[in-house]
């Protein structure tokens, strides 16, 4: 057996022995015990949907609430993220050469909240702004909210050993989409407004992913003419970064089939929807996209705990695995045009004596068919010097 076929082997194995037969993502009714917590999923690097896991915050009652987030935090300065479509630490035409790409990170903002709340609430498909700053935000831009939700996720705390490294805090809408990316933390995801769509694959299935190198590059946006330009950043900086987009345009289906077959071919990522008052664990090293849908106000919250993940033997594993090379043999003939059925209707989860939601794909029609975005969860510690290169995909 060669090692390309032993490799696609091993993506199907890790469904049937981790994550059950049919392969899904378990939805428990309420939060799990420490033990629990760390023998079920955080060991096996298993996800999980918790539903009931913040209905006690008070925030689930007062965020949603413009007028309470405007008096609450007033003009607190906080961190805005700007960008021409949404997409920011993605992909994007680069700047000199628009027949190849580069990395884009948004320009950032320091603006009092009620100024920058009116920015993201009047955000439009040529200029997408968002709340967010992966730096441990929320306890460094939003501490007069820490009374309506917890410091930390307490039996994650126990059954990690550890209080959380950053806690952020994201404040977005419709126009907001992570690209497939994955961090080195055990993530703890709280929807507390909105819903929150996510696309999973687990690690084993990083040759799926395309991850090439890309040059980093930065939006700055220019107040006097409300235009972006998007610039190289200087001296040169490369980033990993995976080069699959899920939901391609209709008329690129067929060409991203093409580029991306063990992507497209192979096992389905799993489809999660997170709502408010749920809360989602994202193991570390998963790779995860993401979309949004607002609330009424226009608006979709969430707060996530990173937690240190464990540097031990199955890091080792998968250092191994990403290191092997993959060149699949492909017989053009066996492209098709794929059918990207199914919808954000319901989380895609096994709740026990509800039918099982296994893997699929996301509606294309639920969701905005142009370039919009979000910048989400990259792994950025509080002291990380700035740049996902400094931590790198792996």
């Amino acid at each position: 057996m060669e090692v390309e076929e032993k490799i696609q082997n091993l993506w199907q194995e890790l469904r049937d022995l981790s994550l059950g037969n049919p392969p899904k993502v378990d939805h428990l009714r309420t939060p799990p015990t420490p033990l629990q917590f760390l023998r079920d999923y955080v060991n096996p690097n298993k996800p999980c949907l918790i539903s009931a896991a913040t209905h006690h915050w008070p925030a689930l009652s007062l965020w949603p609430s413009t007028s309470y987030l405007r008096d609450t935090l007033s003009s607190t300065p906080v961190s805005l993220h700007l960008t021409p479509t949404g997409r920011a630490d993605s992909l994007t035409p680069h700047p000199t050469s628009p027949s190849s790409l580069c990395f884009a990170s948004a320009h950032v903002q320091t603006l009092p909240f009620e100024q920058a709340l009116d920015r993201v609430l009047d955000s439009d498909s040529k200029q997408v702004s968002y709340l967010q700053e992966q730096n441990d935000c929320f306890r460094a831009e939003y501490g007069a909210l820490s009374r309506d939700c917890e410091e930390d996720i307490p039996w994650a705390s126990e059954a990690l050993g550890c209080r959380p490294e950053a806690v952020n805090l994201w404040i977005g809408n419709h126009f907001s989409e992570t690209s497939f990316h994955k961090d080195h933390y055990e993530n703890l995801y709280a929807v507390v407004t909105g819903e929150k769509h996510f696309l999973l694959l687990p690690p084993t299935d990083f040759h799926r992913m395309y991850v090439r190198e890309y040059p980093a590059a930065r939006y700055q946006y220019h107040q006097d003419t409300g235009e972006f330009t998007l610039e190289l950043e200087d001296p040169i900086r490369v980033v990993p970064w995976s080069s699959v987009d899920p939901y391609p345009l209709h008329e690129e289906i067929q060409r991203e089939f093409d580029k991306f077959p063990l992507y497209f071919d192979g096992p389905k990522p799993f489809e999660v929807t997170v709502k408010a008052g749920e809360m989602l664990y994202l193991p570390s090293m998963w790779f995860h996209h993401v979309r949004q849908s607002p609330d009424n106000s226009g608006l979709t919250i969430a707060i996530n705990y990173w937690y240190d993940m464990r540097f031990d033997i199955k890091y080792a594993y998968f250092n191994f695995l990403q290191s092997i090379p993959h060149s699949p043999r492909k017989d053009p003939a066996s492209c098709k045009v794929i059918n990207l059925e199914s919808s954000f209707s319901g989380s895609a989860c096994n709740s026990g004596d509800e039918s099982d939601i296994t893997e699929s794909l996301p509606n294309p029609n639920n969701v905005r068919d142009d370039s919009d975005g979000e910048m989400d969860e990259l792994c950025y510690k509080p002291d990380c010097i700035s740049g996902v290169s400094q931590l790198g995909i792996f």
